[in-house]
Formats: C-alpha cells, structure tokens, sequence
C-alpha cells in the first residue's frame, strides 16, 4: 500500500506535469516589431467611377505579440504617418495632406490597433480591430493570411513573420466627406498590408 505523503508527492508531480503540458502552459507569447524597409501600406480608391486610383503611405511603424502554437494575437498596433501619402501625383498629394482629406497637420498619424484575432484557417485569420483617423474611431476588419515564419536567410539571421491583410471602410465614417455627394472620390477605400515583423 502507498503511503498517503507518496500518494500526496506523485499527485503533486502528476499535476506539475499535466500543467507543463497543458496548451496554456505552452502558449508563449512574443513581441514583433513591423521591419519599415519590408512594410506596405497601400489603397485604392475610385475616382469619378472611371478606374481606381492607387496610393502608399511611406511611413509605417507597428508592433504585436503573437504565440505560434495557440495561434493567438494580441496588443497589435499599426501607425501610419499620414503625410507620407503617395499617389505618384504631387498636386493630389498636395490636396490628400490638406484638410479636405487627410489633414495630416492636424492629424499626423492614423492608427489600426486590436487585441485579438479569430484564426479562420490553416494559416488565416479575422482581425476584428479599430481604425482612428482625424480623430474618429471606427470599427475596422481586416483578413489576414500569415505566410510564412523563418529565420531571416541575411541581415544578422532574425526570426521573421510574414503577413498579408485586407480591409475595407468608409472615409465619410471618420468625417472625411469631400467629393463623396458628387461621386467624384470613392466613399470605400481598400486597404492593402502586406509586412515582414522581426521577433524581438
């Protein structure tokens, strides 16, 4: 018969085991930083119905904490510099900076953060966040497929993730209504992410 101080320890080292094991015990979350020379912002947005115009922003930061085995995000934070938009059209860009659109003086970042995402696939997911810009916060949703994590063949042999998202809203949503009435500038803009993310 097992003494009840034994009974007591291989229940304790059963328990210890089992948590060590556990899904939750597995789940380590780690912190990557958006890499800004492998990171894309882009958008299309209609002009006047005839064909959609195309544009970046050159300036983009981020963060987030992922874990790999429980495929859970959290704390994701991506900062757009709103004067760094480009159109290819130094005029247009001129006028996206003013107040009519951007207002990039006044509101110098637009931001999309979340704290988490629902995994939809193998590899992808539903990225149900919010977007401020001008000041207003809206909701946004984004879908995400992540391509691929490795180490980094160059640059000092990093872990990298990579991820491509999409996502739609409607700019009259954050009070940015200019030719909107008149269909000259498209309501929906399409947005385009596509980022390499060093883990920290």
């Amino acid at each position: 018969m097992i003494a009840q101080s034994t009974r007591s320890s291989l229940a304790a080292s059963a328990l210890i085991i089992g948590l060590a094991f556990s899904p939750l015990a597995r789940a380590e979350k780690s912190t990557y930083q958006l890499d800004p020379d492998h990171t894309s912002v882009g958008f299309l947005v209609h002009h006047i119905g005839y064909a959609k115009v195309l544009g970046l922003f050159r300036e983009v930061r981020g963060s987030y904490q992922f874990d790999e085995q429980s495929s859970e995000l959290s704390a994701l934070e991506i900062v757009i510099e709103t004067d760094s938009v480009y159109t290819n059209h130094k005029k247009r860009d001129k006028h996206l900076r003013g107040a009519d659109f951007l207002n990039s003086r006044e509101f110098p970042n637009m931001t999309f953060s979340a704290s988490t995402a629902k995994k939809t696939g193998d590899r992808t997911f539903v990225i149900a966040g919010q977007l401020d810009l001008l000041g207003i916060t809206r909701p946004l949703t984004l879908t995400a497929t992540w391509n691929k994590s490795a180490t980094y063949p160059f640059d000092g042999n990093p872990y990298v993730m990579g991820v491509s998202a999409r996502g739609t809203f409607f700019r009259s949503e954050h009070g940015m209504t200019y030719a909107v009435e008149n269909g000259w500038v498209g309501d929906d803009v399409e947005l385009i992410i596509e980022f390499e993310a060093r883990r920290q």
